[in-house]
């Protein structure tokens, strides 16, 4: 008998399937459409981008891209992806692949984007220390995110959430992550960011609490 295909280091199904509609919807309702594009504004040249999902930003980056190298681990979302990279304006090429061990060069790329996905890879820190080796000196690491909550109640209940149930349904989801934080320690200059909260109004939810920027890969 052939030998079985591996497995990939990522498979959360269901999950995907729910992130997938929930994520499109949420583009016009949201307004996720405009914070994508505020993302990607001005980025040039080669640009890596971890955790693609079902490919939402492809439509958004700027046509000064010549490259996108979007890595994808979970084989829906990289299906629904790869249907957004042929619609896309700039080549994309997507691969599969965790944050932690990225499958590229050190020092090949310009530009790096991570949008909602620091908070669900397994290592954070070893995520953020592979982005800052395939970035070249001074390229820019731009970053969507939500985390930990500025008020001690919120927070409270997102550490006990993390702790419990919402890794198991949301797709390995951490909701008290710090990004700010976890960027800088990695070897990044913050250059920009601004925090917000979203949806902007109504109740607070554990991952209401976003922030949008850019940070500088150091010169080691």
């Amino acid at each position: 008998m052939p030998p079985a295909p591996p497995s990939d280091p990522v498979h959360h199904p269901y999950f995907a399937r729910f992130y997938a509609r929930a994520s499109t919807a949420a583009e016009t309702r949201a307004g996720m459409g405009t914070l994508r594009r505020e993302l990607l504004h001005g980025l040039s040249g080669r640009v890596i981008e971890i955790g693609a999902g079902n490919g939402l930003n492809f439509a958004h980056y700027p046509r000064a891209v010549s490259e996108v190298v979007a890595v994808e681990p979970e084989r829906t979302l990289r299906r629904h992806a790869a249907a957004a990279a042929l619609r896309a304006e700039v080549p994309v090429d997507l691969v599969p692949g965790v944050a932690e061990a990225l499958p590229v060069k050190s020092e090949a790329f310009d530009g790096a984007v991570a949008s909602l996905v620091l908070c669900t890879v397994r290592n954070l820190p070893r995520a953020l220390a592979e982005l800052h080796r395939v970035l070249r000196p001074e390229a820019e690491l731009r970053f969507l995110e939500h985390g930990l909550a500025p008020g001690p109640g919120m927070a409270a209940v997102q550490r006990t959430l993390d702790r419990t149930v919402w890794p198991r349904l949301f797709g390995g989801c951490h909701t008290a992550r710090d990004p700010l934080a976890a960027i800088e320690a990695a070897g990044f200059r913050i250059v920009s960011h601004r925090s917000f909260r979203l949806p902007e109004r109504g109740p607070s939810l554990p991952t209401s609490y976003c922030v949008i920027g850019s940070a500088r890969r150091s010169r080691d």
